[in-house]
C-alpha cells in the first residue's frame, strides 16, 4: 500500500497582515509548515507533494526540505488561483498511489495518531475526514442578518484536514470539477474543501473522524498566539 500527502502552502495568508505568509511564519523556532511536515516525515507515509505560492519553490526547497532533513518531500510544485485549484495540480503531480491526505499547511499540530486514525476510516470507506463537533449553537440565517433555523448541534461538525481519500476516486472527482468550475462559477457555488468534490462528483460520503480543536489552522493573530502558548505547553 502506498500513501502520499498533499501539503498545501500557496495561500497568501492576507488576514494575518504579515509581509509573508502565515504558513512560513516562525512558530517555536521554525515556520509554521514546517511542524506538520516532520510529522508526515516520521509517519507512515510514503510521500509528500508540497504546493507552494508562485516564487517559492526555492524557499520551500532550502529553507524547509534541505535544512530539516524532510526527505519524504518528493516534489514541490506551484499552486493555483484558488485552493482547489492547487489541490488538483497536486493530485496531477502525484505518480499515483492507494491513499492520499490533502492537508493544510496552516494546520501545524497534526498528530500521527490523527493521521493513523484516518487511514484506518479511509481504508474501510473510501474518504475520511479530521473534524470536530461543534461546542457552540449554531444559527442560520435567511440572508438579511436574520435567524431563520437552528439546526441539531450535535449533528454539527467543523471540518479540518487530512482529508483523505482514495487516490484514483479524489482525482477523477477533481478533473470533473475542474471541467466544470464554469458552470459552478455561474450558479456561484463555492469548494470549500475537498469532501465537496467527492460528494459532488463521485457520490462518495466522508467519514467524519473526530479530532481536537488542537488541530487549528493558523488564519488570524489571534490564532499565532493561540499555536504559541500550545507550543509552550508542549515544552514544560
Amino acid at each position: 500500500m502506498k500513501t502520499v500527502a498533499i501539503v498545501l502552502s500557496a495561500g497568501t495568508g492576507r488576514r494575518m497582515g504579515g509581509k509573508i505568509p502565515k504558513q512560513y511564519m516562525e512558530l517555536a523556532g521554525k515556520p509554521v509548515i514546517c511542524h506538520s511536515l516532520e510529522v508526515f516525515e516520521r509517519s507512515f507515509i510514503d510521500e509528500v507533494i508540497l504546493v507552494c505560492g508562485e516564487g517559492y519553490e526555492e524557499y520551500c526547497r532550502k529553507e524547509l526540505v534541505i535544512r530539516y532533513g524532510l526527505s519524504k518531500v518528493v516534489k514541490i510544485i506551484e499552486g493555483g488561483r484558488e485552493r482547489y485549484h492547487s489541490v488538483y495540480r497536486g493530485l496531477m503531480a502525484s505518480g499515483g498511489c492507494d491513499y492520499v491526505f490533502i492537508h493544510d499547511g496552516a494546520r501545524p499540530f497534526v498528530t500521527e495518531h490523527l493521521l493513523e486514525r484516518c487511514l484506518h476510516y479511509v481504508e474501510k470507506y473510501g474518504a475520511a475526514v479530521a473534524a470536530v463537533r461543534a461546542s457552540d449553537t449554531v444559527k442560520i440565517e435567511d440572508g438579511d442578518g436574520f435567524i431563520k433555523e437552528t439546526p441539531d448541534r450535535a449533528k454539527v461538525w467543523l471540518m479540518q484536514t487530512p482529508q483523505v481519500f482514495g487516490f484514483k476516486m479524489i482525482r477523477e472527482a477533481y478533473g470533473k470539477l475542474i471541467a466544470d468550475e464554469a458552470r459552478l462559477k455561474n450558479a456561484g457555488v463555492s469548494i470549500t474543501d475537498d469532501t465537496m468534490v467527492a460528494k459532488m462528483y463521485a457520490g462518495v460520503d466522508a467519514k467524519l473522524v473526530e479530532s481536537s480543536s488542537r488541530n487549528l489552522k493558523i488564519t488570524t493573530p489571534q490564532d499565532m498566539v493561540i499555536a504559541e502558548a500550545l507550543c509552550r505547553i508542549d515544552d514544560n
